[in-house]
């Protein structure tokens, strides 16, 4: 029987196995700072499960809002005047609503609107589907919602990441549990897999593919587009419960069989629920990801410059303790800027670092503090034309997505 998905960090004993991780940069920059600005958020109270993607047209921020049983994904635009309008998406009474595993808006190259949630498949805690909905009048009308899993079963499909397909139109990857067992309100047994379908130009689903047989169960996945196509990210799980960050990348027409990023060799027996977050421009690749050592959570990043085939050393990013939950972004520059929640600190803290392959790294800096249990998710952040979007869950009576803005430098902006 599978172990239970559990946050990190874990009960002592569960640690890394492998050899000693880079500790922090000693050199730190100290010319390298952001002013973190604050932005009104359009989202209302209660909301949660922020997401962040970029296009050619800028920054969209999608949520959920809750009303009893009743959710609610909105959406809503960066512009230069702030956020504009919310619009609503879907609503359903029969979705499932996870604090790790979120929806998501993002516009495609033609200008279409792409959008997913989880709707329930039936009484099982875990079973559920990915539904997909398009939009071509800018999330005024939606099209009707389909599934791009064809299993048919009442189990777990989530952790889905959508993707510009080069030369056509949306791609994505997903957990899929089809070939897992188990009774109500529990995974079982059996091997999550992780999967991948594409949709062309004209929004008819055109593949389904496998791409990895066994996988971590519940840590989100990731994708981006390199020059050379694209790559995704996820944790692995090998025959010996090892659960290392491993990448894939989509050439000569097929998945390539995925490849450890760095070796951690972290041993643990369940789903930390802490994936990975990948950034490309042309041929160079981010990566940010969690691990934990000696009974420490951290965080580090990595970088490629051959469309992800090799990465070099990681480079740590939390100082005393981190409980994961990364994202990371791409400067022009060559270097990267990385989110974290920082644990070493009498709070939490919601942080970003930059980060440059040689292992030199600018003064951390906080962009809010942060409750840091599963109430506060994961926060995210998004660059367009030089200019850093945040978002975040904060209690201030109910939970509430908010939001924040910060210039790139001018030496280091995209």
């Amino acid at each position: 029987m599978k172990a239970p998905c559990v946050v990190a960090p874990i009960a002592a004993g569960v640690g890394l196995t492998g050899a000693l991780l880079a500790a922090p940069a000693a050199e730190v920059r100290t010319d390298w700072t952001l002013e973190i600005k604050p932005l009104d958020s359009p989202a209302a109270e209660p909301s949660g499960q922020p997401q962040l993607s970029t296009s050619a047209r800028g920054v969209i921020l999608s949520w959920i809002e809750r009303a009893g049983a009743r959710a609610t994904l909105k959406f809503a635009e960066r512009t230069p005047a702030g956020w504009s309008e919310a619009r609503t998406v879907a609503s359903g009474d029969d979705w499932f609503v996870n604090w790790a595993d979120v929806p998501s808006v993002a516009r495609l190259a033609d200008g279409t609107l792409a959008a997913h949630w989880l709707q329930k498949s039936g009484p099982g805690t875990y079973a559920y589907d990915v539904r997909l909905s398009f939009s071509k009048d800018d999330g005024r009308t939606w099209s009707p919602p389909a599934t791009p899993h064809r299993d048919g079963t009442q189990t777990e499909h989530g952790f889905a990441s959508l993707f510009q397909t080069p030369g056509t139109g949306l791609g994505l990857v997903w957990l899929d549990g089809r070939a897992m067992t188990g009774g109500h309100g529990s995974h079982g047994g059996g091997d999550m897999s992780l999967r991948a379908a594409v949709f062309g130009k004209d929004l008819k689903q055109a593949s389904e593919v496998l791409v990895d047989n066994r996988v971590c169960e519940c840590c989100p996945t990731t994708a981006a587009v390199t020059s050379e196509g694209v790559i995704v990210a996820y944790r692995n799980r090998s025959a010996d419960e090892v659960r290392d960050i491993y990448v894939t990348r989509f050439e000569d027409g097929a998945w390539a069989e995925g490849v450890p990023v760095h070796a951690d060799n972290w041993r643990i027996p369940a789903c930390p629920v802490n994936g990975p977050v990948l950034s490309a421009s042309g041929r160079d690749v981010a990566i940010a990801w969690f691990t934990i050592h000696n009974d420490q959570g951290q965080v580090f990043a990595a970088f490629s410059n051959d469309g992800g085939r090799t990465f070099g050393k990681p480079v740590r990013l939390d100082e005393n303790g981190s409980l994961g939950r990364v994202d990371i972004e791409l400067l022009a520059d060559g270097s990267a800027v990385a989110t974290y929640i920082e644990s070493g600190t009498e709070r939490p803290q919601f942080r970003i670092r930059r980060v440059e392959s040689s292992g030199r790294t600018s003064a951390p800096m906080t962009v809010s503090g942060i409750d840091g249990t599963r109430t506060s998710g994961y926060p995210r952040m998004a660059l367009d034309h030089g200019e850093l979007t945040f978002a975040w869950i904060e209690r201030d009576g109910e939970l509430r997505v908010r939001t924040a803005s910060a210039k790139v430098p001018v030496t280091a902006s995209r």
